[in-house]
C-alpha cells in the first residue's frame, strides 16, 4: 500500500503492483508509486473516451472555471508540492517553489489564450468558416527533469483545446504528478484528466493505443523516434518536445564580467538538466582565457548538495543512470585531449552528485561536444571567424536552442536568424514563456507549446462549407 494512487475516472484507485522512488541526493526511499498494469490502462482510456463526449462540447468559459479551481489547489499547495518535488527530482527547494509558481504563470496565461475560427468567405452565396475541433483522448508523457511543470503544460492545452487527458510520468519522477491527479478528482469531471504512473511498458501501450488520439511527449530524440513508429497505427498526432545541443556563441564585444553568470545559470540551472540548456559555449579568441577563468572562479562559489539544505545552489543528477553516463562522458574528456578548468572528478558520496565541470580544449567531433550530455559538464570551444562558428554551431542532429551574446543588438539578432534552431536569443538563453511559442527545429522535435500555436496542436481543423438555397438553385 502507499500513500499516493492512480487517478481514473475522477477516483483514486490503487495497483497491483508498486515501485520504489528514490531521492537521488540520497539514495534512500521516497515512497512506493502505483504501477499501473494493462487492465487500469484500458479502463482509463474507456472513461476518457466517454468524457470526451460531454467535456469536448463544453464551452470554453466552463473549462476555464476548472482550470482555475485547480490554480486555487496548486496556490494552496505550493510549499507540500515543492517539499515532494525535491525530494523525488533533486532540485534545490528554491527552484521547486518555482517550478510551482510557473504552473500557475501557465495557468493564467492558458486561461486567456484562445483559438478562434476564421471566416474565409462571406458571401451572398457561400460561407466559409475555418474552426478547430478537439481530437479526443491526449496521451502526455512527462520526463524527469520538471516533472510537474511540464504536466501542467501539457494539461492545459489538452483539456482547453477540448480534449480529454492520460498523463504518464517518469518512473523516476511519477509523485507530484499523481499529487497533481489528486487536484485533479477535485478540480475537473471524472474522466477529464487521469494520471497512471508506470514503467517503459505502459508507455509502449499508450502510444500504440487504438483509443488514444494523440501523444504530446518531452523527453529524448531516440524515444520521439519509438513513438513515433508506435503512433503510427491509428495516425496519432503527434507534439515532440526531444533533446537538444544548443549552443552559445559569445562575440568579443562582450563585457566578461556582466555575461558570466547569465551564461553559467544558462548551462547549469536544474544542474544542467533542461532540454533548452546552453551544452556548448564557443567563445571569440579575444576574450577566450578571460571567460573561461571567470566561469571558472564564479563555479567556485557554487554550493551543491541536498537541495533540502539551506544555501544549496544545485542539487545532484536525477538517477543513477544519468550519473553514470556524464562520468562516462568525464572518462571521454581525457581519452580525446581535453583539459579539465574544474570539476571532472567524481567523489566517493552518498546521492547522485557529479561536479560542475568546464571543459577546455576538446575538438568539435569530440562526444562531450557532439553528444546531449544532460548535466554540469560544459565544453567551452574557441573561435575566431564568425562564419565559421555559425557553421559549427549548425553541424548537429538537434535544432532545440541557441543564442548569440553580443553588444551589437543588430549583429546579434542578423547572426541569430541564422542558428537553425527552433529558438534563437540574443543575450539570454532558454528564455521560454506561455506567451512565446517553443518547439524544435531538426531532431529535436515536431510542433510547438506554448500560444495559440500550441493549442492548435491539440486540434483538427474542420471547414464548414455553407451555400445560399439561391447558389444551389442557381447549379
Amino acid at each position: 500500500m502507499s500513500d499516493f494512487q492512480l487517478t481514473i475516472n475522477g477516483k483514486g484507485v490503487d495497483a497491483e503492483r508498486y515501485f520504489e522512488v528514490i531521492n537521488p541526493a540520497t539514495e534512500t526511499l521516497v515512497a512506493q508509486a502505483p504501477d499501473a498494469g494493462r487492465t487500469q490502462l484500458e479502463a482509463t482510456v474507456a472513461a476518457a473516451n466517454a468524457a470526451f463526449v460531454s467535456w469536448g462540447q463544453s464551452a470554453r468559459s466552463e473549462r476555464n472555471s476548472h482550470v482555475q479551481q485547480l490554480m486555487g489547489l496548486l496556490q494552496k499547495n505550493l510549499e507540500s508540492l515543492a517539499q515532494l518535488l525535491t525530494q523525488e527530482q533533486g532540485k534545490p527547494l528554491q527552484d521547486a517553489r518555482d517550478e510551482v509558481g510557473a504552473c500557475l504563470m501557465w495557468c493564467e496565461a492558458f486561461v486567456h489564450t484562445r483559438l478562434t475560427n476564421k471566416i474565409l468567405q462571406d458571401t451572398p452565396e457561400n460561407r466559409i468558416e475555418l474552426q478547430h475541433r478537439p481530437l479526443g483522448v491526449v496521451a502526455a508523457i512527462v520526463p524527469w527533469n520538471a516533472p510537474l511543470m511540464v504536466a501542467v503544460w501539457k494539461l492545459l492545452q489538452a483539456v482547453l483545446s477540448g480534449n480529454t487527458i492520460i498523463i504518464k510520468p517518469s518512473p523516476y519522477t511519477p509523485l507530484t504528478a499523481l499529487k497533481l491527479g489528486e487536484f485533479c478528482r477535485q478540480a475537473f469531471p471524472p474522466g477529464v484528466v487521469n494520471v497512471l504512473s508506470g514503467g517503459n511498458e505502459l508507455g509502449q501501450w499508450m502510444t500504440s493505443h487504438e483509443g488514444i488520439h494523440k501523444v504530446s511527449f518531452t523527453g529524448s530524440t531516440n524515444t520521439g523516434k519509438q513513438i513515433m513508429a508506435s503512433a503510427s497505427g491509428n495516425l496519432k498526432r503527434l507534439t515532440l518536445e526531444l533533446g537538444g545541443n544548443d549552443a552559445a556563441i559569445v562575440l568579443n564585444d562582450v563585457d566578461v564580467a556582466a555575461v558570466t553568470e547569465k551564461l553559467f545559470w544558462s548551462a547549469f540551472y536544474n544542474a544542467g538538466q533542461i532540454c533548452a540548456a546552453l551544452k556548448r559555449l564557443y567563445v571569440h579568441e579575444d576574450i577566450y582565457e578571460a571567460l573561461c577563468q571567470a566561469l571558472v572562479s564564479y563555479a567556485g562559489y557554487i554550493k551543491q548538495g541536498n537541495g533540502l539544505e539551506e544555501g544549496v545552489a544545485m542539487g545532484p543528477v536525477q538517477n543513477r543512470m544519468q550519473f553514470e553516463k556524464l562520468c562516462e562522458l568525464s572518462r571521454s574528456v581525457q581519452e580525446e585531449g581535453g583539459r579539465f578548468l574544474c570539476g571532472g572528478v567524481v567523489t566517493a558520496q552518498q546521492g547522485y552528485f557529479f561536479p560542475i565541470t568546464l571543459v577546455a580544449d576538446l575538438a568539435d567531433d569530440s562526444r562531450l561536444v557532439s553528444e546531449e550530455q544532460f548535466g554540469p559538464i560544459l565544453p567551452i570551444l574557441k573561435f575566431s571567424d564568425v562564419d565559421e562558428v555559425i557553421e559549427r554551431a549548425n553541424n548537429t542532429p538537434y535544432g532545440l536552442g541557441g543564442s548569440i551574446w553580443t553588444n551589437n543588438l543588430e549583429l546579434g539578432a542578423e547572426l541569430a536568424n541564422r542558428l537553425e534552431s527552433g529558438s534563437a536569443w540574443v543575450n539570454q538563453h532558454a528564455a521560454v514563456r506561455p506567451d512565446v511559442p517553443f518547439g524544435g527545429a531538426k531532431q529535436s522535435g515536431i510542433g510547438v507549446e506554448n500560444t495559440e500555436l500550441g493549442l492548435a496542436e491539440f486540434t483538427r481543423v474542420q471547414v464548414i462549407n455553407v451555400a445560399s438555397p439561391a447558389a444551389v438553385s442557381a447549379n
